[in-house]
């Protein structure tokens, strides 16, 4: 290309004018002040503490608990008043017979026993609906927590980017005003550069979205200011599989909820059998006679579950209890097996997620630095293009991307884990 002086001095202006005033500065792309670091523990707990959703299975908890007292108690007691003979001016101070009764109804043996074991067995079954709720929510505080680390992450990589190409377009200019250089190395470092300044707004905007999905986790305003979260754990995981669902059997709410609808179910059965067996109404009472002496009485009067033409609908109790006994076993043992897969799978992803963790660091990323470095020595020297140059830094800021994605989607992976075994790991 033939020399011009008045063409590079006019480039050069206008690449002044781009680097120094016409693009924004990096430290100004956040002017919202945040706390410094976002611990994790801390959400966790308030999460438990302000979710509505949590809230609304705590007070289901509690009105199941309320019926146990209700299951085992008698039913109301009747107070009864007759009057006999009444005279046609229906002066009922002057009835041949007035009886004042006073009755109670007391199940059979054993009745009122189960109606509680059932109505604790649900409340406990609510309980770890609560429970399942809570593993849930500290999964998904977990998940969002790290989602927000990896939207900072990206602008910080991006920032660093801008940067380290605004060094490069120093160079590119270096090179260009001693005519070493082409003109259209600059363009490209400006191009570039204002396509990084025009990506930096997405990221912030899907930063904000993270914040707010926290935030409305948490019971808060979406836009509460939330500071930078910690970096996730770069460690092995060193637990089993069959150490996982060992731990599950005993510790996994659904699980428990599955045992526990059971022994719902047979307590029903147990119940639904109970009623072949009558109740007993036992009244007391009182008779006031107008021509004749005053009195006491007492009456005992049972049901008659046993007859011909009631007990078809027992046994039909009985038959829907047991078939519903069946269903609860199965259900349990999907669940079950739903465990076991879902361990196996989440560990699967957990060590992958790991070893691939593992490669970036070690490797790729070293050599991906290294061959920033290169190809920035060898531009200064004219051995290579500035295309190689930008395509050596971009590639080397998605390898960084990448490992921080693999390091977060682990993270996520473990919270599901420990959601499926129902415990911390």
């Amino acid at each position: 290309m033939r020399w011009n002086p008045l063409r590079q001095c006019l480039t050069m202006a206008v690449a002044g004018v781009m680097f120094v005033g016409g693009l924004p500065d990096c430290a100004d792309a956040d002017e919202r002040v945040q706390p410094a670091t976002l611990g994790l523990a801390g959400l966790i707990q308030e999460v438990l503490a302000r979710n509505p959703e949590i809230q609304a299975a705590r007070q289901q908890w509690e009105a199941a608990s309320k019926r146990v007292p209700q299951a085992r108690s008698l039913e109301d007691p009747t107070l009864s008043v007759q009057w006999w003979n009444a005279p046609e001016s229906f002066n009922l101070g002057r009835a041949e017979n007035t009886i004042i009764g006073l009755s109670q109804k007391f199940p059979f043996p054993g009745k009122l026993t189960l109606k509680e074991e059932v109505a604790n067995r649900s409340a406990h079954m609510t309980e770890q609906a609560l429970r399942a709720k809570e593993r849930d929510l500290i999964a998904r505080v977990k998940q969002a927590y790290y989602d927000l680390f990896l939207t900072h992450k990206a602008i910080h990589i991006h920032h660093e980017q801008i940067d380290l190409l605004k060094q490069f377009l120093e160079i590119a200019i270096a090179k260009f005003r001693t005519g070493k250089g082409s003109q259209v190395d600059v363009l490209k470092a400006q191009v570039e550069l204002s396509t990084l300044y025009q990506r930096l707004p997405v990221l912030e905007q899907q930063r904000d979205t993270a914040q707010a999905k926290v935030n409305t986790l948490l019971d808060r305003d979406p836009r509460f200011p939330l500071g930078s979260p910690q970096v996730p754990r770069d460690q092995r995981f060193d637990k089993e599989l069959e150490e996982l669902y060992q731990t599950a059997v005993t510790a996994r709410p659904e699980l428990k909820a599955g045992e526990l609808a059971v022994q719902l179910n047979e307590g029903v059965r147990a119940l639904a059998q109970r009623q072949y067996y009558p109740d007993v109404s036992v009244a007391f009472q009182r008779f006031q006679n107008f021509h004749a002496n005053d009195g006491f009485g007492a009456m005992v009067s049972i049901n008659m579950p046993f007859a011909f033409w009631t007990k078809p609908k027992y046994d039909a109790a009985v038959q829907e209890a047991s078939a519903a006994v069946a269903a609860a076993r199965a259900d349990l043992h999907t669940a079950e097996n739903l465990t076991r897969f879902q361990i196996r799978d989440l560990l699967a992803k957990v060590r992958a997620s790991w070893e691939v963790a593992v490669l970036y660091r070690t490797t790729v990323l070293p050599q991906a630095e290294q061959g920033v470095e290169a190809a920035r020595a060898d531009y200064r020297t004219g051995r290579t293009s500035f295309l190689d140059l930008i395509d050596a830094d971009r590639a080397w800021r998605e390898f960084q991307l990448a490992y921080w994605r693999v390091l977060v989607d682990r993270e996520s992976r473990v919270a599901e884990l420990e959601q499926v075994v129902g415990t911390e790991l």
